[in-house]
């Protein structure tokens, strides 16, 4: 069960019945298309995002090992 079946049935339960039970065709396939686009778009943009967050973090990680180090040399040259 996904979201928008639920957003359906909540809306109408007759066209939930008549769409997921009987098979019923849609009446405007044109909004679904535009829909379905538009959640592919956002999915990819989730996908972008999170790889994004995953560099961040491994730029961030590596910056504090280098300051680490860079500390460590500093104590170890006085």
């Amino acid at each position: 069960m996904r979201a928008s079946d639920i957003g359906l049935w909540t809306y109408c339960h007759r066209a939930w019945w008549l769409a997921k039970v009987k098979g019923a065709p849609h009446r405007n396939p044109a909004v679904l298309e535009a829909g379905v686009a538009a959640h592919a778009v956002h999915g990819g943009q989730l996908v972008r995002a999170h790889r994004l967050q995953r560099v961040g973090l491994w730029l961030i990680a590596a910056a504090v090992l280098l300051v680490v180090v860079l500390i460590v040399l500093w104590m170890v040259s006085q």
